[in-house]
């Protein structure tokens, strides 16, 4: 099992910044990708932004030159940096391994004047 613990969230201004954390215990070993889904009010769940364990990143268009997916292999820690921050990025924010396999239990993210 993989466990998962996000920090970070909580209340900006549109053209604000936050910042999240998550970091992994267990069996760490297991994990090729790491990363971030949201899901807002009535909306699905969408994938944010993930890094594998070889280095490839990929981000949600919506998302694309305002957030910034980064990993700490010796914390076992992966950041998401949200710049420029919009209201419909508002949602609770979830850190995953391995895409659907591992969930964190999620951080609201707010963003309103």
């Amino acid at each position: 099992q993989v466990q998962l613990v996000e920090s970070g969230g909580g209340l900006a201004q549109p053209g604000g910044s936050l910042r999240l954390s998550c970091s992994a215990s267990g069996r760490i070993n297991s994990i090729y990708a790491m990363g971030w889904y949201r899901q807002a009010p009535g909306k699905q769940r969408e994938l944010v932004a993930t890094v594998t364990s070889g280095g490839t990143i990929t981000y949600a268009d919506s998302v694309k030159g305002r957030f910034t997916i980064s990993n700490d292999n010796a914390k076992r820690t992966v950041y998401l940096q949200m710049n420029s921050l919009k209201p419909e990025d508002t949602a609770v924010y979830y850190c995953h391994a391995n895409f659907m396999s591992y969930w964190g239990n999620g951080t609201l993210v707010t963003v309103s004047s």
